[in-house]
Formats: structure tokens, sequence, C-alpha cells
């Protein structure tokens, strides 16, 4: 155990109670709840990680979202805008939350997040073929943050 996750450790509890704006009712509350203190001992690991979700197919897309186009999004699953196209559909996005929500699920768990099985998903546009406009298909990948 690092420095790091000592001072977490400590500080885990009071930062959580500023960060969310909870009452000591509600902090109460929300220590309460095992789960809570399970997910906030992966919350430095989480932290250290980007999220990627890359464009791996791309037609009639009305944002203009080309393949290669990536969104990056914290280990948390905050969208990192500055480090994004100018425009981001939000159907594009739409299809990134189940992959980003097992990702962190997985995390949690110990496995590591890149060894899912299906880390592919899509709009929810059909396409010109089946009456609608366009299509784009993301697929989920998490790196080390110096990395992304």
């Amino acid at each position: 155990m690092g420095i790091r996750d000592v001072a977490w450790g400590t500080m885990k509890w009071k930062i959580m109670k500023k960060h969310l704006g909870y009452s000591d009712e509600e902090m109460q509350l929300f220590r309460n709840n095992p789960r809570n203190e399970d997910v906030l001992s992966c919350t430095p690991q989480l932290m250290s990680k980007t999220i990627i979700a890359e464009v791996v197919d791309s037609h009639g897309c009305n944002s203009q979202h080309k393949v290669g186009d990536k969104f990056y999004f914290d280990g948390a699953g905050n969208l990192l805008t500055k480090l994004c196209p100018k425009k981001v559909c939000v159907y594009a996005l739409n299809a990134a939350t189940g992959l980003i929500f097992a990702s962190n699920e997985l995390s949690y768990a110990g496995v590591d997040p890149n060894q899912m099985r299906f880390k592919r998903s899509g709009c929810f546009d059909v396409g010109v073929h089946c009456g609608g406009w366009g299509r784009v298909v993301l697929e989920l990948k998490v790196v080390d943050r110096d990395v992304a």
C-alpha cells in the first residue's frame, strides 16, 4: 500500500461528503452501505485510467463522426470535453454509457475491463437502409491515464 492509498483511506469520507454536498445524516447513510466502501477503495486505481470510446464504424452520421474519432472519459465516466471532437452526438454518448458502466463494474470486481467480451455498441439510429439516417459504432478500451 503506497502513501497515496494511505492518504485516501484517511481522507476519503471527508472528501466525498464535501464533493457530494451531503449532510451529516446523508453521509451516515452513504457510509452505512458497504458497497460504497468497496467502490471508494477502487477510486485511486480508476482515476489513474482513461476510458476511450473509439468510432470503429460510421456512415451517414449527422454529427459527422468518422472512424478513428475518440471520446475520452476519466475513470469515473466523466466526459473529458477538451480531448473530444468539437461536436459530440448525444446518441453516440448514449451508446457508450452501458460500456462505461460495465468497464467500471469489472474494475470494481478486480477484472481488467479490456477483457470485456462485448465491447462495442452503436447509436440507436438504424441507418438509411432501415429507415434511419446514419449509424455509428463505438469500441471501448481502458488505458493508463499517461498513455491517453
